[in-house]
């Protein structure tokens, strides 16, 4: 398994083999974490999730994170039992257990609960609703940002609130997962991905951007993720005095840029060089691309 330069790729790490994980309110070893397979998450992809990150002791953009669980919980008529009071005090308790201080990222994953026969009607639930808490030692694989990413084009579409809300981070994730198979049979590091109207959307797991004539581009983001690193980059590029395009752009406006890199929760802000096989720029990750990570990280990161 090769995700060397992979948008989610991570360096191995021993200390993962023995986490312990919070499921309902319990801290049991990994190999141990389980839920029923009558939950509706494993079912049918029913509920919200969150990745976080833990940076020298502070959940990053913490708020924010909680702000879209909750409002994605709200929109499916999910009420999270433990409220936000609790959900904190469970991440809490996830890093203290675990000893985790820094370089860690967290999953938090809350379905609506078990059902009483597998079929997609809420009115089967059984209990309340599942809430798991993952932390791991995750370290972007260096490669990622020395090199940059390859992306490919997929022929799969993002969708609008119409069909599927991507704003919502729900578990079902499959028209994205498909677009990533066409990528890496194809090649590539990540999938790129079209709006239904053929303007270029994010890619699969991330948010995706282009540098054109110093000016920096991204999506409307009305077919895309509602991304938090993808705000707070925006966030700090304004601040000084970069020029940010929420716009809907083309794939030949995205060929010809200066630059290219993706945002995510867990890889800030990461190079891309190459789309489509086609060299973005110069081929090597470029200096505004750099100055970003550097803003990103000087705006979200604690002292250390």
């Amino acid at each position: 398994m090769n995700t060397a330069t992979a948008a989610q790729g991570y360096v191995p790490d021993p200390r993962n083999e023995n986490v312990l994980v919070w499921v309902n309110g319990d801290l049991v070893p990994k190999a141990q974490a389980m839920v029923s397979v009558f939950d509706a998450g494993f079912g049918f992809g029913d509920g919200v999730w969150e990745g976080l990150r833990l940076v020298r002791g502070r959940i990053l953009q913490r708020e924010a994170h909680l702000d879209r669980l909750f409002e994605g919980a709200r929109s499916i008529a999910l009420e999270i039992p433990q409220g936000r009071e609790g959900i904190n005090a469970a991440i809490d308790g996830v890093l203290a257990a675990n000893g985790m201080e820094d370089g860690a990222h967290l999953r938090l994953m809350v379905t609506r609960g078990v059902k009483a026969t597998a079929n997609q009607d809420p009115r089967f639930i059984l209990t309340g609703p599942t809430v798991v808490i993952t932390a791991e030692y995750k370290t972007p694989r260096p490669e990622a940002r020395a090199k940059g990413l390859t992306l490919f084009t997929s022929t799969f579409r993002t969708s609008g609130p119409d069909v599927f809300d991507l704003h919502l981070n729900s578990h079902s994730r499959l028209n994205l997962i498909q677009a990533l198979i066409q990528a890496i049979n194809a090649g590539a590091d990540e999938a790129l991905m079209l709006d239904p109207r053929g303007f270029v959307a994010s890619c699969n797991s991330t948010n995706f951007f282009v540098v054109r004539k110093g000016e920096v581009w991204t999506s409307t983001s009305s077919y895309s993720f509602k991304g938090i690193t993808q705000r707070a980059v925006i966030d700090a590029a304004l601040a000084a005095g970069i020029v940010v395009r929420e716009t809907d752009m083309t794939l030949a406006q995205v060929y010809s840029a200066d630059e290219s890199f993706v945002t995510g929760t867990l890889g800030g802000v990461t190079p891309v060089t190459k789309i489509d096989g086609r060299v973005i720029g110069s081929g090597i990750p470029g200096p505004l691309t750099a100055r970003l990570r550097a803003l990103y990280e000087a705006s979200v990161y604690p002292p250390g």
